[in-house]
């Protein structure tokens, strides 16, 4: 069953037999870890033969009921207003991933080490995206997070001096990485290419009010640069240059780390949960899988949340591991994989009770995580 949150919405968008099949979606693809239709089909437990499970699961997701704007955004708005406060800093990151012919680009909100999708596109071409394909995602995404006070976060595709001079227009804060060989204005008419301006490892500069690129002569820019040292075996092979308007290179270069943890989201995503890139879907079907996913993705991920504050996440996972500064497990596998846990219950309870018969010695410990079990379970 869907969270409460989810639940009060959609009960609201959807007729009951709509929502009925999207629980049962929702369930498939966390138990499965796997958004092939064909895989989704076969485990969907309805009563019907399975190449009418199979043309059943590929009507409903081409069925136009499916909108991000409808289905995502409202519970987006109310999730927003429950967890954030009212001018509070808020990262947006805006980025694309392909594979195949897929070439899907999306804005997230980073909460929790994690990114959150907000809103998804297909591009209709291989290759990097353009301006105004990145204008029309924040158009959509910006008006709900009018409340605060949004930094946009962007790697060297979406650098654009046009992008921007639109973000400023739109109040917007930004940390946007420039190519090396973009061009400044260091004196009047002198132009230089940033990997000439004599950055070096563990150096950080930071220059206010610059003229970026001779063709567009932008001004009003900041730009700070960071070049990280070698640390831990690993030495970065050249520095960042990060167009902003935040006031200073500390508080660009860490807005702009924020960034990486969509990375974490796509490998979620991908080989390390949902297996979307073996999905067989394309087009809108694939459209609305990918919303079904970002449902899945976001409630284990709050579920996660709620275990760890319940104290229980060592029935989950590994929690710590001697010289490990990072934790080894995020909310969403908690959440993810903490549900697998105790989805076996049901089906072998009868081996665990005989388990614990031969094992009196164990009870207590047996008896809590019974406990830890429960908690999990009625965890939203």
């Amino acid at each position: 069953m869907l969270p409460s949150l989810y639940q009060t919405h959609l009960e609201k968008q959807l007729k009951p037999t709509q929502l009925l099949l999207f629980n049962l979606l929702i369930n498939v693809v966390q138990a499965l870890k796997e958004v092939s239709i064909e895989k989704i089909a076969t485990a969907l437990p309805l009563p019907i033969l399975f190449e009418s499970r199979r043309k059943q699961v590929q009507r409903y997701l081409s069925i136009p009921f499916l909108k991000i704007e409808t289905l995502w955004f409202p519970i987006v708005q109310t999730w927003l207003s429950l967890t954030f406060s009212e001018k509070q800093n808020l990262y947006l990151v805006i980025d694309r991933t392909s594979w195949n012919r897929i070439n899907l680009m999306l804005i997230s909100v980073i909460y929790d080490k994690r990114a959150i999708p907000i809103y998804f596109e297909l591009l209709p071409k291989i290759g990097s995206s353009n301006e105004r394909e990145q204008k029309r995602l924040f158009s959509q995404v910006l008006p709900l997070f009018s409340k605060y006070q949004t930094i946009v976060l962007g790697d060297r595709e979406f650098c654009s001096i046009k992008l921007a001079n639109w973000l400023r227009e739109q109040k917007v804060q930004f940390c946007l990485r420039l190519k090396k060989d973009e061009l400044i204005e260091v004196e009047q008419g002198i132009w230089l290419e940033l990997d000439r301006l004599g950055l070096k490892p563990g150096f950080s500069l930071f220059l206010s009010g610059i003229k970026v690129t001779k063709t567009h002569k932008a001004l009003g820019f900041n730009l700070a640069g960071k070049w990280q040292r070698k640390l831990s075996g690993w030495n970065p092979n050249e520095g960042w240059f990060i167009l902003t308007t935040l006031p200073d290179t500390p508080s660009a270069i860490k807005a702009y780390k924020k960034r990486f943890d969509i990375e974490e989201m796509f490998r979620d995503f991908k080989s390390g949960g949902y297996n979307l890139e073996s999905t067989n879907a394309s087009g809108e079907r694939l459209i609305s899988l990918i919303l079904i996913i970002t449902f899945a993705y976001s409630m284990a991920t709050f579920k996660g949340q709620r275990i760890k504050l319940l104290g229980v996440q060592k029935y989950v996972g590994r929690v710590k591991e001697k010289r490990r500064i990072q934790r080894r497990h995020s909310s969403f596998y908690l959440g993810l994989y903490g549900q697998t846990w105790i989805g076996f219950i049901d089906d072998c309870w009868e081996l665990v009770r005989k388990l614990m018969r031969l094992n009196r010695n164990k009870l207590k410990y047996y008896f809590r995580g019974i406990r830890a079990m429960e908690l999990i379970l009625n965890a939203s």
